[in-house]
């Protein structure tokens, strides 16, 4: 990106005509007002105030000489252009951005060195004896030349903002892709990458998997605003965040706040060196969600559901599981094998309380006795094996959950 051309002069007082010696006799005084300018610059405007490195008084310098020679040369050709001039304070203005310095001082110095260098010309065109109509115009060129050298240093500073945006957007997806990758990297790497990404290096973090939507970034937004590591392009789309568990509760305010409602699902808390296995267990998560094993809707965290992803973390052998552990129950018609499933499931969870089991079922406990001497027929004596009774109840747990009746769906 380049500096942006100043305006031609536009037609009425600005081009009234200018004594010819006028633009060389304040050509000749303007190291003496530069130093005068430099001064209240120094005097009124806190930032310049203060001792500054020999650069930055350097650049002081050169913008107000700067700023009067286009001052001077538009007097000279009120139609002319000063392309090298404003090119000057675009790099001024880009000086403040990658130093990380707001643009205001640049700014403030420029009204009030304007202002005083107006002050010091008016003088002499005074003393001139000039008429109002060439002093209206000498003040429309003043006004001009200000605007048009903030005009570049605006520009300037917006176009190393945007780059330095970028180049950090950057840096973290790197350092997130570095983070979440299989291969174990060494913490100075990380601690180099963080740095380079201005991103503290935190304990603990769990990863956070979205459900795919389209054109839907603005949760992007605030979370990396408060720390988190955002990667919307990825599939899933997928977020780090740092000390989930600490002041705050970053995991579960402000991704439930920023998400509106998009499904996602907060991997375990982890280890920064274990960040993949947290993003390994927020996709596994995310994708049961897809098919109602989980809920389908809002943050569900992987920490309140650790059994439900450990009897899915292998699923050909919780199929095996459920087909070996409930064979028994094939004996029974279709509609029996449901009832008689979820009589069994519910008395092994109350610890074998017939009320409870009627209760929970919404049945009458004679009702329950009749089911369990049916199941005693089917299993035998291996009902009362705590072996089979833990894999009965893994497989019936996995059948209820693969049936949506945990979550009435």
């Amino acid at each position: 990106m380049t500096a942006p051309t100043p305006h031609t002069a536009p037609d009425g007082p600005g081009t009234a005509s200018m004594p010819p010696h006028l633009a060389q006799l304040l050509r000749d005084g303007l190291e003496a007002v530069a130093d005068e300018v430099e001064q209240e610059v120094r005097r009124q405007v806190p930032e310049y105030a203060r001792p500054v490195d020999g650069t930055r008084r350097a650049h002081l310098r050169a913008g107000v000489v700067q700023a009067l020679t286009l001052f001077v040369d538009h007097i000279a050709d009120p139609r002319g252009r000063g392309d090298a001039i404003t090119a000057t304070y675009y790099e001024l203005g880009r000086a403040e951005a990658l130093e990380r310095r707001s643009l205001d001082a640049l700014q403030s110095a420029l009204r009030v060195g304007g202002l005083h260098a107006w002050r010091l010309m008016g003088r002499t065109a005074e003393e001139l004896g000039l008429d109002s109509t060439v002093v209206a115009a000498l003040g429309e060129l003043a006004f001009r030349t200000v605007h048009e050298v903030a005009e570049a240093a605006a520009a300037g500073y917006a176009e190393a903002r945007l780059r330095d945006t970028d180049e950090l957007e950057h840096r973290r997806k790197r350092l997130l892709d570095v983070l979440l990758g299989e291969a174990p990297v060494p913490p100075e790497t990380v601690e180099d990458l963080a740095h380079g990404a201005r991103w503290p290096v935190p304990r603990r973090v769990a990863v956070v998997a979205l459900a795919a939507t389209p054109d839907r970034r603005d949760a992007e937004r605030p979370l990396a605003a408060a720390g988190a590591l955002v990667d919307m392009e990825s599939r899933p789309p997928r977020m780090l965040v740092p000390d989930p568990e600490g002041a705050g509760r970053f995991a579960d305010r402000t991704v439930a706040l920023a998400l509106r409602g998009r499904p996602a699902a907060i991997g375990p808390t982890v280890p920064l060196t274990e960040a993949a296995r947290s993003l390994h267990w927020a996709t596994r998560a995310l994708g049961l969600m897809g098919r109602g094993i989980l809920p389908r809707q809002g943050v569900v965290r992987c920490a309140d559901h650790l059994s439900t992803l450990l009897l899915h973390g292998d699923e050909p052998l919780l199929a095996l599981l459920r087909s070996q552990a409930l064979a028994p129950l094939d004996a029974a018609s279709e509609g029996q094998r449901d009832r008689l499933a979820r009589t069994l499931l519910a008395w092994l969870l109350s610890g074998g309380n017939v009320p409870e089991v009627a209760a929970r079922l919404h049945v009458h406990p004679q009702t329950v006795r009749y089911r369990l001497r049916q199941l005693e027929k089917l299993f035998g004596e291996s009902l009362h094996d705590p072996g089979t009774r833990l894999d009965l109840i893994l497989a019936l747990r996995a059948e209820a959950l693969r049936d949506g009746e945990e979550f009435g769906t």
